[in-house]
């Protein structure tokens, strides 16, 4: 990754803003991917962040996402005046790019192709990054013994804490789920019920599943971008 003057303050806040931005399928920021060619602040505080992604024709709703919410980020750091994001070498980078940039939404971006924002693809990835939490929190409780019936009555503040346990919180809060001590460590992503002691075992094989997924398409992704970009990869 190219990181232009980032002696600067501002230029350095600008690029950890873009690290709480993630891949919405791999609940992964998009530094840590190496999708951050490049970030720069000028001097009048106007800020251009290049983009680029695994492949060609990397999935154009997935990329929009990424762009915008890079806008949303880096605008609300102290001192950046504006924002320019540009996706490159993407086959949609002409339609992101002037979306993002007139603030117009993805279906005035793709006018005539797409019939809907992006809200609940959104809330979709974030429940399927709820459900791989459950099981990067849950497996080492499993694995000390911790009984089905045990787990349907656990607690978020019972459970020692730990950066899993740190991003679970943050992904049910994300979503409007019960995040704080008091709230069930298990329950449905999609309707915020706690998860009963008969269902513990499919739930826990459901998010075991969620979570392998995640990890393989990650991989997948990783691969990719290492033989498109092969000076370009950074973690």
């Amino acid at each position: 990754m190219t990181v232009v003057n980032a002696e600067s303050t501002v230029a350095s806040a600008a690029l950890a803003a873009l690290a709480t931005v993630r891949d919405p399928e791999l609940d992964t920021p998009i530094t840590a991917m190496g999708f951050v060619a490049s970030c720069v602040v000028a001097c009048d505080g106007r800020a251009t962040v290049r983009l680029r992604l695994p492949t060609f024709y990397c999935a154009p709703n997935f990329a929009y996402l990424m762009a915008a919410d890079a806008y949303d980020a880096v605008t609300a750091v102290p001192g950046v005046t504006a924002a320019e994001i540009v996706l490159e070498d993407h086959f949609a980078s002409a339609e992101i790019n002037a979306g993002v940039a007139a603030q117009s939404g993805f279906v005035a971006a793709f006018d005539g192709e797409a019939i809907a924002e992006l809200g609940d693809l959104r809330a979709q990835f974030l429940r399927k990054a709820v459900m791989a939490g459950t099981d990067q929190v849950c497996r080492p409780l499993v694995d000390a013994g911790v009984t089905p019936a045990e787990l349907t009555v656990l607690t978020l503040g019972a459970v020692p804490a730990s950066p899993e346990l740190l991003r679970l919180r943050q992904r049910r809060a994300e979503l409007g789920l019960p995040a704080g001590d008091d709230a069930p460590l298990l329950l449905d992503p999609a309707t915020g019920e706690r998860i009963p002691e008969a269902r513990v075992p499919l739930h826990l094989r459901r998010a075991r599943v969620t979570q392998a997924s995640i990890e393989a398409n990650t991989s997948i992704c990783s691969g990719m971008f290492r033989v498109r970009y092969p000076d370009g990869w950074t973690t």
